[in-house]
């Protein structure tokens, strides 16, 4: 096995762990909710259900430039209104619990679109800009095997504060943030908002609807 094989081998495995370790936190928040009602059905549907909230929202599009991890300046709305699909999230590239997690998600609906990956963009904007460098980045998506168009950005603090509030995001500060996933099929369209883990599953049947 080289390096490389041996590094990204423990990456996954440290996402595993980090999987394992949310699945059960989650699953001992979704218990103490079910006491709280007592051990009533609406507990047990409370237990069993999805962790991702779906919602619609229509969102305004700041007028603010990011840095693609190419090294180039971009316009947001240019990266988000060229006619495709878009599926964003936000991370940083120190995170060791859902960031890992969210982006896995990604790579996986990398693959499970095959040939039409071409027509479905990825992005990925990090909350931690003053750390998270062009080649940082382009560090982070080698270990997700990220293709042409799966793009992260980074740029100054404020504009990433900016797109954050945009979407409604923020959360103070990248320690609390919380799993988000967004997806538009078309520009004008509705966004689609999952608050919590989404899975492949999930963003692919809102990609073919």
């Amino acid at each position: 096995m080289s390096v490389r094989q041996a590094d990204r081998t423990s990456w996954r495995a440290r996402v595993l762990f980090a999987a394992l370790a949310i699945g059960v936190g989650a699953a001992c928040l979704r218990t103490a909710r079910a006491d709280e009602l007592g051990g009533s059905p609406a507990a047990h549907r409370q237990m069993v259900a999805d962790t991702a909230v779906r919602s619609t929202a229509q969102y305004e599009i700041p007028r603010v430039k990011l840095l693609r991890a190419d090294g180039k300046s971009v316009w947001l709305a240019d990266e988000l209104d060229d006619g495709r699909p878009v599926v964003l999230d936000f991370i940083y590239t120190t995170c060791t619990s859902i960031c890992p997690l969210s982006s896995q998600t990604f790579s996986a609906l990398q693959e499970r679109l095959g040939d039409a990956r071409g027509h479905v963009r990825l992005i990925s904007i990090s909350i931690d800009p003053e750390s998270d460098t062009p080649r940082r980045l382009t560090d982070y998506s080698r270990r997700f095997d990220a293709g042409p168009l799966w793009q992260f950005y980074t740029g100054t603090l404020e504009a990433s504060l900016t797109v954050q509030r945009a979407f409604r995001a923020y959360r103070g500060d990248k320690m609390s943030h919380a799993p988000l996933t967004l997806l538009r099929t078309a520009p004008g369209r509705p966004w689609i908002r999952f608050d919590g883990f989404a899975t492949v599953s999930e963003l692919m049947r809102e990609l073919h609807e």
